[in-house]
């Protein structure tokens, strides 16, 4: 790139990287995205570190491992003296803003943003539980037609985008920018309008299991199941709740376009790069399980873009396995400026143009982690090249999936001796500087400090407006404003 682009940088919550009309899925309707991946470069093997919101979230922005910046749970808090990338444009010359969900805890609520155009999302949702935002069974229950402040918070977030970029275009050029939009949607709960959710009821089918695959589960997938209680969900359930969650999709889809448009509008419009991405996937019914915090595709995968005319290489689909890590070095690379240090990603530059493509040296390897959310016992991925080994603290046996083979992840060879080769290497790996309990013996040492910050907020006088950078849902929440 022969000049700074500009960079919107596009993340939503919980959005499955198979859930897009140019990801093969014959049902849902993602123009918007279809389009971006058609004038650019798709990623289609990208993972995410961690497959849980904040985790994932702060190890995006530093490009470290989650055992590196101790945050494995969505309770855990990155620490401001671990610089992000964001920083690191900073440095280069970028100004950057954030505008909504990157979902921080704790006070510092910028990370290396100099701005927030919108404060992250803090609402009530009035007429269902806030339970239903969890991965709870619950929160399939409730799915079907309606609104909730979710939708409303991502109509603000695009509002409020499309403003900036049309201040910013009347004002002389300055320093190149970095604008992150962060949505909420597709994140449960499964509740959409109520066009889209009829648009997709009649094309969406309940999905089943093979016969007697309960019976054959790992045991950690056993645990996960009967905690969460999704094998009590009615296929009617499980059907609505996949209708809700198409339609959800589609929803962000509309809102992104709005940005898209809005951005072609003004000067910056050719010499802006646009990323999309996800923070994790979404089951959607995919081994009738939903939400995320397990180590299948739907869950860990995530959708990635890069998209610039004329910059970017068009219609390219790249194959090797890639991680939310390789962001935050790709973009400095693009933006000159130094290397980010002490970080586990890779910069993706190589692939995005086609004169200097090489992907013969790529590792084609990356790893992800479970920090063991309400009770789970903590896990370490590993996917390199079609193996992928999933390694969960304190049972006797990983799993282990052949994905070219069994790209659905039915067939677990985790036992099976005929594999044990390929299977005692990548346990080698996997295992490799990483250790279960201390991850355990981390989270109660820290759940213990937790709860004497809980306490200390429900006897201090405190209200949400002393909480910086929030949104909080507005009376009329229900009614949908125009974008």
């Amino acid at each position: 790139m022969s000049e700074q682009p500009n960079i919107l940088l596009i993340m939503s919550d919980q959005h499955s990287a198979r859930l897009l009309g140019c990801a093969g899925d014959p049902v849902v309707r993602t123009p918007v995205l279809d389009q971006l991946a058609e004038q650019g470069t798709r990623f289609e093997n990208t993972y995410c570190a961690n497959p849980l919101c904040v985790p994932s979230r702060m190890t995006f922005l530093t490009s470290r491992h989650s055992s590196d910046i101790r945050v494995w749970t969505n309770r855990c808090r990155l620490s401001s003296e671990i610089p992000t990338f964001v920083h690191y444009l900073v440095n280069s010359g970028y100004q950057t803003a954030l505008c909504g969900r990157m979902h921080f805890s704790g006070t510092d609520q910028r990370h290396g943003f100099e701005r927030r155009i919108i404060g992250d999302v803090h609402a009530k949702l009035e007429h269902i539980p806030l339970s239903t935002t969890g991965q709870t069974a619950a929160g399939v229950k409730v799915a079907g037609a309606g609104r909730t402040a979710y939708t409303r918070y991502d109509q603000e977030v695009t509002q409020a985008c499309n403003k900036f970029l049309l201040e910013m275009d009347r004002l002389p050029p300055d320093r190149p920018f970095l604008l992150t939009v962060g949505f909420v949607l597709p994140h449960c709960p499964f509740i959409v309008p109520k066009r889209l959710f009829e648009e997709y009821f009649d094309q969406i089918d309940a999905t089943s299991l093979p016969k007697d695959y309960l019976n054959t589960l790992h045991p950690f997938m056993q645990a996960w199941r009967n905690k969460r209680q999704v094998d009590r969900l009615t296929d009617e359930e499980v059907k609505t709740a996949r209708a809700a969650y198409y339609g959800l999709v589609t929803f962000m889809d509309e809102l992104i376009g709005h940005i898209l448009e809005t951005l072609a509008q003004t000067q910056f419009g050719k010499n802006t790069l646009v990323i999309y991405t996800s923070d994790h996937g979404e089951m959607a019914g995919d081994h009738r399980m939903w939400w995320k915090s397990s180590f299948y595709q739907g869950s860990v995968g995530v959708p990635l873009i890069f998209s610039q005319p004329g910059q970017v290489a068009e219609g390219q689909t790249i194959q090797q396995a890639t991680s939310l890590l390789d962001i935050g070095p790709t973009l400095v690379e693009i933006a000159g400026g130094s290397p980010m240090q002490n970080v586990r990603g890779r910069s993706l530059y190589r692939f995005l143009q086609p004169d200097i493509f090489d992907n013969d040296s790529w590792p084609d390897t990356i790893l992800a982690e479970l920090g063991g959310l309400s009770g789970d016992a903590p896990g370490r991925m590993i996917r390199r090249g079609p193996w992928k080994l999933s390694h969960y603290h304190s049972y006797d046996h990983p799993q282990l999936f052949n994905l070219d083979q069994d790209p659905d992840e039915w067939n677990d060879l985790g036992q099976d001796q005929a594999y044990a080769s390929i299977r005692k290497e990548l346990l080698a790996e996997v295992l490799k500087g990483w250790s279960g309990e201390t991850v355990l013996n981390t989270l109660e040492t820290a759940g213990q400090d937790q709860k004497i910050l809980a306490e200390y907020n429900q006897h201090a006088s405190l209200s949400m407006d002393d909480i910086p950078d929030r949104w909080t849902a507005p009376d009329d929440c229900n009614v949908f404003p125009e974008v």
